[in-house]
């Protein structure tokens, strides 16, 4: 009998355990899995160690964040939907996947929607930016922070663009969005999602004559070496996002919660850092491979935009945000 008193007791020991949270003193240590698609070095993988640092000074070492670059939980539609039921805990992604599930990630993804970064940082740092990443719970996500995703324009295999009539009939490759999509299609071009990882094939093999990105993207997945045309017309600032999957965030004390929230806003500033430092190197190294780059005049791209505003940006909330990102000094 008393040991079947002892089994009882242990068994609900066991249960007790089980439902607390993760920073509980029987749960000394958790390691959260973090993905990303860029190589290990890139600003955003070394931001998210730089969180995970910070996370795990402020808990003592409790809590600790393994990042898993260079795609190797997947592409980024398919870290999505892990992040989303628990599968993996962390996940560093690019705005355009999450526009056909948060509405609020489109305003940020219009094209020509910022003048320039350091508009772009003060929108996202401040009362809008706030809000945007609330959006995200109601797909199971939790925002934590924003990344500078640089300064996208084109470059192709064909012809350098210089004006909007350039990009008639040419193939280009743009992330899994519907509005890129159609802001591509707006210009002229034919556009293609396709993941990133099999955009240097595709450019090689001519399924696709072009994509658009920054320097850095560029630069790492190799793409100055079969697109050798690159046409500045940062025609997006749009930022990329740090989400936790909330199945995970609920498991921790409100303690660990505030800290996640602290070092994850800790790590932005670090990130800029070393995003403006990989930014310059990129673009002095593919200049130097003999690339031809060249200017726009961005005024006829901006007015080919107005069907994607139309489309995109017409619901009054999301009109609304428009309007108040523009009247951001």
């Amino acid at each position: 009998m008393k040991c079947r008193i002892l089994a009882l007791a242990s068994a609900a020991a066991l249960a007790c355990v089980l439902a607390a949270p993760l920073s509980s003193a029987l749960a000394q240590e958790v390691t959260l899995r973090s993905a990303d698609i860029h190589p290990d070095g890139y600003p955003t993988v070394e931001a998210v160690k730089f969180f995970g640092e910070e996370l795990s000074k402020a808990t003592g070492g409790r809590i600790a964040v393994q990042v898993f670059h260079s795609a190797q939980l997947g592409q980024e539609k398919e870290t999505i939907e892990q992040a989303k039921f628990g599968v993996i805990d962390l996940n560093r992604v690019n705005m355009g996947p999450f526009n056909n599930l948060v509405p609020e990630t489109l305003v940020p993804a219009l094209p020509f929607i910022f003048r320039d970064t350091a508009h772009m940082r003060t929108v996202m740092d401040g009362p809008i930016g706030e809000e945007i990443l609330a959006a995200f719970e109601g797909q199971g996500l939790v925002g934590l922070a924003f990344y500078d995703s640089g300064a996208r324009s084109f470059y192709n295999s064909k012809k350098p663009i210089k004006t909007v009539a350039d990009m008639a009939g040419l193939k280009v490759r743009v992330i899994q969005s519907d509005l890129f999509l159609d802001m591509v299609n707006a210009m002229g071009a034919n556009a293609t999602p396709m993941p990133p990882g099999e955009v240097y094939s595709a450019l090689q093999t001519g399924v696709v004559d072009g994509a658009e990105n920054n320097w850095p993207s560029y630069e790492s997945f190799r793409h100055f070496e079969v697109a050798k045309y690159y046409s500045i017309t940062q025609h997006s600032l749009s930022p990329e996002v740090l989400v936790m999957s909330k199945a995970s965030y609920d498991k921790l004390s409100p303690e660990d919660q505030a800290a996640v929230k602290t070092a994850a806003k800790a790590s932005v500033a670090k990130m800029r850092e070393l995003w403006e430092a990989r930014e310059t190197v990129a673009e002095e190294k593919v200049r130097a491979a003999g690339i031809e780059v060249n200017e726009v005049d961005k005024a006829p791209f901006v007015e080919a935009m107005k069907p994607i505003y139309e489309k995109y940006a017409g619901e009054a909330k999301l009109a609304g945000m428009v309007e108040r990102i523009r009247a951001t000094k």
